[in-house]
């Protein structure tokens, strides 16, 4: 699939909120972000400015994202659950705020419930394998 540079942008940038929701970024999400980052073909460089500043940026607005596409909105909030579960403090503000985004994107409640609780149930086992997006670019 062919994603638009605005879905890319929107992915990375919904990334980036849910990391901030929990006041505090692990290196585990860190790590989450770059290698998405670079997938979807944004510079390291680029990467590294953000993050520096990412839990003081008061222009990163929390808006709930809207994708242009289905697929890449579900890819989006598996992803994000699966950055949200990386560092073991999953927050509500950050559950809240995915869940926002499916609804925004007509995501099913039950679609985005069951992906929740898969991630809830085998967090460990979700980190060593591929990324969402990987299956949709």
């Amino acid at each position: 699939m062919d994603i638009p540079i605005i879905d890319k942008s929107n992915y990375l940038k919904g990334l980036l909120i849910t990391a901030k929701k929990d006041n505090q970024l692990a290196e585990s999400e860190k790590k989450i972000i770059k290698e998405i980052s670079l997938k979807l073909g944004f510079a390291s460089d680029f990467y590294e400015d953000i993050i520096k500043s990412l839990l003081n940026n008061k222009y990163i607005k929390d808006d709930p994202i809207i994708f242009s596409d289905k697929k890449i909105a579900e890819s989006f909030l598996d992803d994000g659950l699966r950055l949200a579960f990386s560092d073991n403090r999953v927050t509500d503000n950050e559950i809240n705020w995915l869940k926002s985004t499916a609804h925004a994107n007509d995501i099913s409640i039950k679609w985005f419930d069951e992906k929740l609780a898969q991630h809830k149930s085998s967090p460990g086992i979700l980190l060593n394998t591929d990324f969402a997006l990987y299956s949709i670019i």
